[in-house]
């Protein structure tokens, strides 16, 4: 993981973004935070699994259908199964360790 402070990268409400193999940051502080960290990490995994380019085109996609299913730009952020998965293990920093492959399928 390869992290990167770049504020003016990220759209407002945004604090980071996994961009395989990077993370993007919005302050230093979050160098420091360990459930952030481990949140992007979670990310990176899952970028890799599916060669990064699908991931993306999953991502975008699921973002489309969930957008049409809440109507609503941050609900269908936080329903993407990517960042379900995510935000689920995110306080579990042995999560990784344990992860079966294509962990975020039951998060469909």
């Amino acid at each position: 993981m390869i992290l990167i402070v770049r504020p003016k990268l990220l759209r407002k409400n945004f604090n980071g973004i996994t961009l395989w193999p990077f993370v993007v940051l919005k302050h230093h502080s979050f160098k420091e935070d360990a459930v952030f960290l481990n949140h992007e990490k979670i990310h990176l995994r899952q970028q890799a699994e599916l060669l990064i380019v699908f991931f993306y085109f999953w991502y975008a996609l699921e973002f489309l259908v969930r957008l049409m299913q809440f109507g609503n730009r941050y609900k269908a952020y936080r329903n993407i199964s990517f960042e379900r998965e995510a935000y689920h293990y995110e306080q579990n920093f042995d999560y990784l360790q344990k992860r079966k492959p294509y962990g975020f399928l039951k998060f469909l």
